[in-house]
């Protein structure tokens, strides 16, 4: 099963049978609807992508549906999202909940809980749809993802899933398999329990070739270059977590729809910054930090992060 590696082709029909109105990829490539300056920013950030792709990636290859499973579908709007875990994906889930209408008559995003969410099923994904309604909607949706510093989303995924008590699934299916491997003459009830995986022990798991020979990286921890195929899928908006807000607001007003739903603006005081993650790299040897850049290098590239002041190895 193949589909066309989707560039963007403008339409004012789509296929789900609404009548003629602009589409969110028409608006965007008008250009009347949205402030110059802002327009320049995700124009820069395609530009990177697409030059990056072409520098670094060798061959390319066809689409297939699991490469979709990430892609959430909003039919009514012609949008398509590539959620990434630890990158606001449970706010742009509970979102296009709203716009959906599996949300019922719950119009506020936040009053959706974050666990409703994550529900499968609740939203659809692409790789459900036929090979030609796949094509269609690749050439004809709005495609966006949003991308964080590739570090700090690594740091918030393990503060995330290894020091939080209540995540015994994580320390069950992943901490168990950590500390037997990575820790030296580990306890028999850590063993069991894998629930003090330390970051050093995490990042050697990370590189370990084992690891990924065994199976697929998690999805929080997996790289945005492996989940979303930004150099198969031509996204029209890399949203970054970095300007969430503003980026958010420029999607919802691209699909028409910034006064039915608004964004949920963070308040979170403990969200992982670029300061926290220099001090969880602080224990990570040079040469174990040139590895785990190496391993994430492409994320770095494509979505034009700079190599991090704190590594050891610049």
């Amino acid at each position: 099963m193949c589909f066309v590696s989707s560039g963007s082709e403008p339409l004012s029909e789509r296929s789900s049978g609404h009548k003629s109105r602009r589409s969110p990829l028409q608006t965007l490539y008008d250009g009347d609807q949205v402030e110059s300056g802002v327009q320049a920013i995700h124009q820069g950030r395609r530009e990177v992508l697409e030059e990056a792709c072409r520098s670094y990636t060798r061959k390319r290859r066809v689409l297939i549906p699991e490469d979709l499973k990430h892609v959430i579908v909003d039919d009514q709007h012609g949008l398509l999202y590539c959620y990434v875990p630890k990158v606001a994906c449970t706010n742009w889930k509970r979102v296009l909940m709203v716009l959906t209408g599996v949300s019922g008559s719950l119009r506020d995003p936040l009053s959706i809980p974050a666990n409703e969410a994550h529900v499968s099923g609740n939203l659809r994904t692409l790789s459900e749809y036929s090979t030609s309604q796949i094509n269609q909607r690749l050439r004809s949706y709005l495609k966006f993802v949003f991308v964080r510093e590739p570090f700090e989303r690594l740091v918030s995924a393990y503060r995330n899933k290894f020091t939080r008590s209540y995540n015994t699934a994580f320390h069950k299916r992943y901490g168990t398999k950590i500390v037997r491997r990575h820790r030296s003459d580990p306890q028999p009830e850590a063993m069991e329990r894998g629930n003090d995986v330390s970051f050093e022990e995490f990042v050697y798991y990370l590189v370990d070739p084992a690891t990924q020979r065994e199976e697929p990286f998690n999805e929080h921890w997996e790289r945005v270059h492996s989940l979303c195929h930004p150099c198969l899928i031509h996204y029209d908006v890399v949203g970054k977590y970095e300007t969430l807000e503003q980026d958010s607001q420029y999607v919802l007003q691209l699909a028409g729809v910034e006064n039915q739903v608004s964004f949920p603006s963070s308040s979170k005081s403990t969200r992982t910054t670029g300061d926290m993650a220099a001090q969880f790299f602080n224990n990570i040897s040079p040469f174990y930090q040139k590895k785990l850049y190496n391993l994430y290098r492409m994320d770095f590239l494509l979505f034009n992060y700079s190599i991090p002041a704190y590594l050891k190895f610049r």
